[in-house]
């Protein structure tokens, strides 16, 4: 069940879960939707809500407008957070998710100094590294084609059905022209634990590219691998989760100790 009075239809809650210590905010890779997220409650601990982050113009929302920009994305999407900001909460976001969960943790931090408990990235360089990404976004569509095959994040079944083809194209020129036209703009490190994720055969993003993003954290790094390429966060699904799983356990015990009394009982 999905909620229908989610705030402009942002946070895509799954499974609702009004008891829960902890919300886990996740945002999707490009040309994704909280789809992706479905079912990730079954598999995290029952003391946390999965909330899928839907942007407009993807899945539910596809006949509103695209972003093709971060700040103006930020500018909207963080605002429609704070109603669920009333319990301890955490951001996951893979390659575009990253970056748009680290600016939005950035931008609550400098509205109403709340900070994500914990930020997990995934299959994306640090946002401080000099851009090396090739332009893409505006690629006739042949070569455009060839780089959603090399990247191996489109499914097939849309890559080979000219109609579904049309209606995706849109989307994914949009998202990467939002990953590509990312500028960096220098802050404070956060004061959140951060956790990269990453693919071992992922060409996009080195283990070094990841490691920088211990720069941007005045509390612990890590970082674990996956196998996988860059869409890792399918093909080693199983894995990822129950990393995940055994962090958010960990911030869930805190939690406990000062949960206010109408969650505990």
């Amino acid at each position: 069940m999905i909620r229908e009075n989610s705030r402009d239809q942002w946070v895509r809650s799954p499974k609702p879960n009004p008891r829960a210590v902890l919300r886990l905010f996740c945002f999707p890779y490009a040309g994704g939707s909280d789809v992706t997220f479905r079912t990730w409650p079954m598999e995290l601990p029952p003391g946390v809500e999965v909330c899928g982050i839907q942007l407009p113009g993807h899945g539910s929302r596809v006949s509103e407008a695209l972003f093709d920009r971060v700040e103006p994305l930020v500018n909207a999407l963080a605002p429609m957070l704070v109603p669920y900001l009333d319990r301890p909460f955490a951001f996951f976001g893979h390659s575009m998710g990253a970056i748009i969960g680290f600016e939005v943790a950035r931008r609550l931090r400098r509205d109403c100094a709340r900070e994500p408990d914990y930020l997990f990235v995934s299959g994306r360089p640090a946002p401080q590294l000099p851009d090396v990404e090739r332009r893409t976004f505006d690629l006739p569509e042949p070569e455009f084609l060839d780089e959603l095959r090399r990247l191996n994040g489109t499914p097939k079944e849309v890559l080979e059905h000219p109609e579904l083809l049309q209606l995706t194209l849109p989307i994914i020129r949009a998202d990467f022209a939002l990953c590509q036209n990312y500028r960096y703009e220098s802050e404070a490190p956060l004061n959140c634990p951060i956790l990269a994720f990453g693919g071992v055969g992922d060409d996009e993003v080195s283990h070094e590219q990841l490691h920088a993003w211990s720069e941007q954290t005045a509390a612990s790094f890590s970082q674990r691998m996956f196998p996988g390429d860059h869409f890792f966060l399918i093909s080693a699904r199983a894995a990822l989760l129950k990393t995940l799983s055994g962090v958010l356990e960990q911030l869930i015990t805190r939690q406990n100790v000062n949960l206010p009394a109408s969650l505990t009982h």
